[in-house]
This record gives C-alpha cells, structure tokens and sequence, in this order.
C-alpha cells in the first residue's frame, strides 16, 4: 500500500476512536436537591454527637420509632467521597429541638444531632429514630455534608407515603424528580426501621 494512502487511512480511523472514548465517559448524575438549614441548626455541638441519637451520654432514650439511616455520598461522576463529614438534626418524639428557639424543650435522653465521616466507599449510617411532625411541618431530617472546609450540600429527608408531605410549605416547592431525591421509605428491619439516603454531591 503507497505510504500517502496508509497514512489517510490512520487520520481516518483517530476520530473514530476519540468518539468511542467519549461515548464510554461516565454520565453525569444528579445532585442531590438543597433545602434550608432551618432555625434549629444547633448553637452549640452536644457533648455527645456521634452516629447514635438514641442514646446521650449515658441516657438512652426509648420514645417514637427507632430507625437506622444509611447511604453514600458520591460525586456527580459516581465517585466515593471519602472522609466527607455527613451531620444530621431532627426533633425529638414530641416536636421538640435541642435549641433556644426551641425553648430547650426536647427530651435530654434524645441527642437531637449526629455527626460521622463518610468511608473510603463513600458510606455512612446513623442509629436515630423515624422523624416526627410538628406544627406547621411534615417529618423530615436535616442533613448537611462538608469536606475539609467547604459545605456541600444542605437539605431534609422525607418519609415516603406521610400524610403531611403534600401540606408542607416546603416539600410543595419540590418537583417530581427532586421528591424523589428527597424522600426515603422507613421499612421495617431485623432491628428496627430501615431507611437508605443516597447523596449526591458536586465537590
């Protein structure tokens, strides 16, 4: 074969397999929906604020339905992000938040606000109780992710199928496809409810 025409040939067949890499690039997922922090972030970090809210110190609180909270938290590539630090805070079985805004009314066996660093795959887990809910809003949970100084994301887990979802103000604001996001089913499991969040993160 004359070198001109070999030489056509292999500029020929370079896009070809430019156009292949780009069709096997991993697609794009979607970011988890924010929402507002709210006004009971709290003022101060408890002493105890681990993955286990159902237990303060050494009180143990056995009120509302015990629950376990678990996901990922990946990029929008799909990718673990490690070392992420995932916090959560909800109010207590009566509607009450570990807050001045609050009246620091809420049940001192109840830690109220959880913190834990995500694996190198990306997981974390909390042993809290299913949400409840108070005047003016349906159950949710707070959820906020950081890595190193930066925060990621701010939002609130639904419960699947609650009666309140479609008469709060803020749950109303969502479309179809950030509902979704948004909402996990609390399942009954071996060792109390089972819920499973997935987040989605743009480093």
């Amino acid at each position: 074969m004359p070198r001109r025409t070999a030489l056509g040939l292999a500029l020929v067949a370079i896009p070809a397999i430019w156009t292949g890499a780009r069709a096997q690039a991993p697609a794009v997922r979607r970011a988890t929906p924010s929402q507002t922090e709210g006004p009971y972030y709290p003022v101060r970090l408890p002493d105890d604020s681990d993955a286990d809210l159902l237990r303060n110190g050494r009180l143990a609180y056995g009120k509302g339905q015990a629950a376990w909270i678990s996901g990922s938290v990946t990029d929008l590539g799909g990718r673990p992000v490690s070392g992420a630090v995932v916090e959560i805070w909800q109010c207590d079985h009566a509607g009450h938040y570990h807050h001045p805004g609050d009246g620091d009314r809420a049940d001192p066996a109840f830690q109220g606000f959880g913190r834990v660093v995500a694996g190198a795959d990306g997981q974390y887990r909390f042993r809290t109780m299913r949400p409840v809910a108070y005047a003016g809003r349906t159950p949710h949970i707070h959820f906020k992710v950081r890595l190193g100084a930066k925060e990621l994301l701010t939002t609130q887990l639904y419960v699947a199928g609650d009666p309140g979802n479609e008469s709060d103000f803020l749950w109303r604001r969502l479309d179809a496809a950030s509902r979704s996001d948004l909402t996990a089913a609390f399942s009954p499991g071996p060792d109390g409810l089972q819920a499973r969040f997935p987040i989605v993160v743009q480093t």
